[in-house]
Order: C-alpha cells, then structure tokens, then sequence
C-alpha cells in the first residue's frame, strides 16, 4: 500500500510549476528530487506534507500517516531556543511527557555533542541549523521523511552523518529528498523524479544513472519528433500536390483526398512532442582578467591561528600559479576558513609569510554571500560595481535569472539560487585573475553547478576553492590541498580524503 499517491496534480504560482504530475511513495522508498531552481521542489514538499494546496489533481495519503518534514529555513520562533529545546519543540505534549528521552537518543545518533545541544540556535552556524531541522523532523518517528537541500552548509564530515543516519532508518520509514548534491543523491537515494513543467519523470534509479536514462530519453523523443514533423512535412506536399491537380481537373475524388491527407498530418503535428527543453535558472559566466605572473600566491611557512592565538595548521612553502585551480580539505574546525581570511588579508594588505603576484586581482565570494549584504537591491549590487549602463545592468542581470520584477526588490528578498547568481554575476564584472570561493555550489542548482564548473576550466581561472560538493571537487580541481596534523599538505586523490573526513 502507498503511503502518499499523487494524481494529476498541477501547481500554478506565478507560472506554471508542473502539471498533471502522478506518482506514488511507498514504504521504505528513497526518492531524490530534481529540477532547477525556483521550479517547484519546495513547494512539491509542503504539498506532501499538508502545508501547501495545489492548483488540480488529488493527493491521497495513508490513514494515520506521520510525516517528519526538514524545510530549508528555521521558524523564527525556534531561533531563541537551545538546540535541544528546538527539537523538544516537535513532539505532541503527550509524546513530550511521557517520551522525552527521544530528543537525547536521537542527538546521539545525529552525533552532537552536549556543548552544541545547549546553545541558542540563533548562535549555530548554518550547517548546525540544518540539523535542527533534521531532528525536528526525525524525532517524531515519521513514517515518510521529507528533506529539502539538507546538505546545504553541511562539512563532508556532517554530509557522512547524515548518510549514515538515513541509511540506519528503520525500514519502512520513506525518505524523500530535494538535493542539488549529486554524490549525497547517489549516496541516499535509488528513484529519481525529474520535476518538469509537463511530462515529469520517475526512474528507478539513483541519480546518475537516472540522469544518464534521461538523456537517452530525451534523444530518442527529439529523434521520434524530427521523424513526425518530417512525415508532416512530406503529406502536406502531397496534398498541396494532389490540390493543384484535383483544382485543375475537376476532380472531387482529389478534393477529398487532398482533405484526408491534410487532416492526417495535422493529427500528426498535435501529437507531435520534442523532448523538453529546461529552461534556465539564469547563466552563470565568468573571466579572467589574465596575468604574465607565474606565481599568483606564495605561503612560505604561515602559521594559521584561531582567534584566541591557537595554532591550527602551518601552511608550508606552496605557490599557486597562473592556472590552478586549487581545492581545500579539512575536517571541521581544522581552519579551512583561517587560512581563507588570512590569504584576504594578505592580499589587500602585506603578510610577511603569504604573498600575492602584483598584478593579482582577487575576486571574493563566502558561503554566506555576505558580500552582498553592502546593496540594497540587485540593480544597486550592478551598478555601484560596475560601469554598465542601465540597459546593459539590466540585461545583465535578467541573463542571471533575475527578471525586471525583481531586480529593484531587496536581496533580502531574492531566492539562494538568485542570490548565488548575482553573487557570480558581481564577480565576473569584477574581472579577477584569482577566484577565492567558499561553498560556492550552496544553494546553486545542478544546472548552475555544471555551468560554474565549466567557467572555471573553460577561461583556467585560477582560483582557491573550499567546497564539501564532492561531484563539484572532482570535476574541478587540478590540485587538492588538506589540513592534516597541523600541516597543510598537497595530496593526488581527493577520494581517500572523502572517504576519512565522511567516517570520522
């Protein structure tokens, strides 16, 4: 028996999300979701959990069903409260007193440690948050569990976790999971439903497999397609044809025929369908200003600390030249976002220990997007960093997916995978030499993610990355870098590297 069946459901917001969509979830299935930004993931959640109505078509669920859901954004409600409190905050007041010991269980399981589990969740970082999401949604013993991006602002050693923890579920506990993360996809989940406009489509497969069947798919409908209009093409030349001769001779018999074949292929051309075509989230390009220095970046022998003075790693003599595109590892806290602060500094300004080219220009972005919080608006964010006319700004920015609707709005107000846009977008107007990026995939769609992949080797930006997107790190990296017992060491592999810091 189906958990949750869904029938022809259609979901109109501004536009149209999707359409006469069915599927069905059963006990124990893991269904990875996928579409681009903005295209309707989210909303598919809150559909399944109840907290969303739908424009057509019926959604039947199990009686008695529970359904644990992680959405991407806290309640403001929770972010006073301690971590353990937040989660608390899920059960029924029934399950609360007589069950409290569950919150405590399951934190174990989700490995957190009792100094975090007492901290106000407004103090968390973004990856923490997302445990709390997590927990609100596992506490209550679902029997479907619904995730929206729940890696994002996750380390590689949190992402094992949670991997771990999904794969530990009870049995017929279903899991459903809108991702942009590709590896955690493969890793989770074994269906996959592409989220279209029309004609969505359900694999039983996990994602690159799935992805791979799709195109084969695609192919073959768009192949189906040139063959129908061809065949139209050729009766309505036919009767074109067979009307000149009937017009000419009189004929009634030609009249008729040329009528029957003119109907058969406009039947044909109206079941005629290509493959569809997705229609971008906005693009995503880069550049490179260029530079005759061989060496961009030179760190001889930095001492990278924490705040109080504490040494975390030395960096040892490495350079990055003209080309790089350099990845770095490390567990959490190991000061991946030192030395990412530290390299800041010393180029604005001198370091004695890490020093940069002359003509290096640096182009900056962290995973918080802070650098955007300067700028009221997204036409403001162009223009103060720019010389664009207004033509130009606009059109810039519509090329990024932001419409003319939203580019005089607040940022505030924009979606992460607009704000990941503009915030590439701000970039390239830039026009650095050196890319220094952290997390630059969060919040960014697999369409983004494939597209600033290959900006980075197409225009061989040089650049120093931290990224816990594994698919995104193999595709890009030329070298890898990790922070290993107090040493910032250069290894060949980044698998093996994975594989430890997902264990630990």
């Amino acid at each position: 028996m189906s958990l949750i069946a869904v029938k022809d459901l259609s979901l109109t917001r501004r536009e149209s999300l999707f359409a006469g969509l069915s599927f069905s979830i059963a006990k124990g299935d893991r269904l990875g979701l996928v579409a681009a930004n903005g295209r309707g993931k989210s909303s598919l959640l809150r559909v399944m959990a109840n907290e969303e109505d739908v424009t057509a078509g019926t959604i039947t669920r199990a009686r008695g069903l529970i359904v644990g859901s992680a959405p991407q954004d806290l309640p403001e409600r929770l972010l006073s409260l301690s971590f353990h409190d937040a989660v608390h905050d899920a059960l029924t007041s029934e399950v609360a007193e007589a069950e409290s010991w569950r919150v405590d269980i399951l934190l174990d399981d989700l490995a957190v440690d009792e100094a975090i589990r007492e901290r106000a969740v407004h103090s968390l970082s973004g990856g923490w948050q997302r445990t709390v999401l997590l927990a609100r949604a596992s506490v209550v013993e679902p029997d479907l569990l619904l995730l929206d991006e729940p890696t994002n602002h996750l380390d590689i050693g949190r992402i094992g976790v949670l991997e771990r923890f999904l794969a530990a579920l009870r049995r017929d506990c279903a899991v459903v999971v809108a991702s942009h993360d590709r590896a955690f996809l493969d890793a989770v989940t074994y269906r996959t439903l592409f989220l279209r406009p029309e004609e969505s489509v359900d694999f039983s497969l996990p994602y690159s497999r799935a992805q791979q069947a799709l195109e084969v798919r695609d192919a073959a409908r768009n192949r189906q397609f040139e063959n129908d209009m061809g065949k139209v093409r050729a009766l309505r030349q036919q009767a074109a044809k067979l009307k000149n001769i009937g017009i000419n001779s009189g004929s009634d018999l030609l009249v008729v025929k040329t009528k029957q074949l003119s109907e058969r292929a406009d039947r044909l051309e109206e079941r005629a369908r290509p493959a569809h075509q997705e229609r971008s989230a906005g693009a995503i390009r880069l550049t490179n200003s260029g530079t005759y220095a061989k060496a961009l970046v030179t760190f001889d022998e930095a001492s990278i600390t924490a705040p109080d003075g504490r040494l975390l790693f030395r960096t040892g003599r490495l350079w990055i030249e003209n080309g790089d595109r350099v990845v770095l590892l490390g567990a959490n806290g190991t000061g991946k976002t030192r030395l990412v602060e530290r390299l800041r500094t010393a180029v604005a300004g001198s370091d004695p220990d890490i020093r940069g080219a002359a003509s290096l220009k640096l182009g900056h972005s962290d995973q918080a997007l802070s650098q955007l919080d300067r700028f009221a608006t997204p036409w403001e964010a162009v223009k103060r960093s720019s010389d664009l006319t207004d033509q130009q700004a606009r059109t810039q920015l519509a090329g990024a997916g932001i419409a003319i609707d939203t580019q005089a709005a607040p940022v505030a107000r924009l979606s992460g995978g607009q704000r990941a846009r503009l915030a590439l977008l701000l970039l390239r107007l830039a026009r650095p030499n050196f890319y220094l990026l952290d997390e630059p995939t969060n919040h960014l769609d697999i369409e983004g993610q494939d597209m600033l992949e290959s900006e980075l080797i197409e225009h061989g930006a040089a650049c120093l990355l931290v990224s816990h997107d594994r698919a995104f790190v193999r595709a890009v990296a030329t070298r890898i870098w990790v922070i290993t017992g107090k040493r910032l060491v250069e290894v060949d592999d980044p698998q093996p590297i994975f594989d430890k810091l997902m264990s630990d």
